[in-house]
């Protein structure tokens, strides 16, 4: 049995799409490797004022999405969290004390961005620790 100090953590936002999906299973390896605590965060954009159940829901969902992508084996230590925010905002305060953060991009977006979309840069921005970056290549790939 492993005792993870509080401050030892890896942070990854997860939203369901395969591109965080793929930066889950990263995050957790990451975790696991640097003996810390997978810190898993759902962002619900700020636009509808706060439901308790719809929160509630999100935290389900997200419990499944972690049971279903990381191996029981692993022996990880895990915090579920539902934050409000943009992604680009709430992703870098999430991981303010952190060892790593882990997200997702598509590799190309309409706008032309090798990465995907504006959270890539704002999040690169903004982050105190080092960032990962992954993309599920098989949902991406050319045809």
């Amino acid at each position: 049995m492993w005792i993870t100090p509080e401050h030892r953590s890896v942070v990854v936002g997860v939203d369901g799409s395969p591109n965080s999906m793929a930066a889950l299973r990263r995050a957790a390896r990451e975790a696991v490797e640097r003996h810390a605590r997978l810190d898993v965060v759902r962002v619900l954009e700020p636009g509808a004022a706060p439901r308790p159940m719809g929160t509630a829901r999100e935290w389900l969902r997200l419990r499944r999405l972690v049971a279903d992508a990381i191996p029981r084996v692993q022996h990880l230590t895990t915090r579920l969290r539902v934050v409000r925010g943009t992604p680009s905002e709430a992703l870098p305060r999430a991981a303010e004390h952190a060892e790593l953060l882990v997200i997702g991009a598509r590799f190309h977006s309409g706008r032309g961005n090798p990465l995907g979309g504006d959270t890539v840069p704002a999040v690169r921005e903004r982050a105190r620790c080092p960032l990962v970056i992954c993309a599920d290549q098989t949902t991406d790939a050319p045809s």
